[in-house]
């Protein structure tokens, strides 16, 4: 992008997650960004008929900026594991169907990896955030991060959500499920990707 924001600049969040919401305007309100939700605007949530997490978040972002008529940021995100030629991939929320369920999720990715031997069960959590400046942009902003874990055969802590309690990573020494919600927020894919957008966004000017 060419362009940076203003101080007085407006961001849809292309996403009805009030968790993501809290989040997003604690990390954007000091370079002067207001972020709205979606919901303020009437944006419905769009279809995510793309074959990648790159699709999927800008057919999103465009359909905020497309209604709002103001900038949008999308995000999509889901588990690729290496033995399973990176499934679940984009269905990561719909797994096993719907209505969505993480415990019916766990449940069926550990039965596809019942013959996967520890050693041979790694996988990253991947992020991608796509920001479009208006429907039509031509040169949307993309941050792409991943991280790197192994799936366990039994599922440990409570904390997370998703596929946290089967994310081990080996450096920490516990699951995702089992981090402080500070320790995740550093190490995680969305947390990297959020710190990648943040560098790009404090070196632009106005929209």
């Amino acid at each position: 992008m060419s362009q940076s924001f203003s101080s007085s600049t407006e961001l849809v969040l292309a996403s009805g997650n009030a968790g993501k919401l809290k989040e997003l305007s604690a990390l954007l309100l000091p370079l002067g960004i207001d972020v709205r939700a979606q919901s303020e605007f009437n944006v419905p949530e769009v279809d995510e008929t793309g074959a990648t997490f790159v699709e999927n978040a800008l057919l999103k972002a465009r359909e905020a900026c497309r209604i709002s008529g103001r900038p949008a940021l999308a995000d999509d995100s889901g588990l690729a594991v290496d033995a399973l030629g990176g499934q679940p991939g984009i269905y990561s929320a719909r797994y096993a169907g719907e209505p969505k369920s993480d415990e019916r999720n766990n449940a069926k990715l550990l039965d596809a990896l019942r013959d996967v031997p520890e050693g041979q069960r790694g996988a990253s959590y991947w992020c991608v955030l796509v920001l479009l400046r208006h429907a039509e942009d031509p040169v949307p902003l993309i941050v792409q991060e991943h991280w790197h874990g192994e799936i366990l055969a039994h599922p440990r802590g409570d904390g997370g959500f998703g596929y946290d309690p089967l994310f081990w990573i080996p450096e920490s020494g516990m699951t995702a499920a089992e981090l402080s919600s500070e320790e995740k927020n550093r190490l995680s894919h969305r947390g990297r990707a959020m710190a990648t957008l943040l560098s790009h966004l404090e070196g632009m000017s106005a929209l």
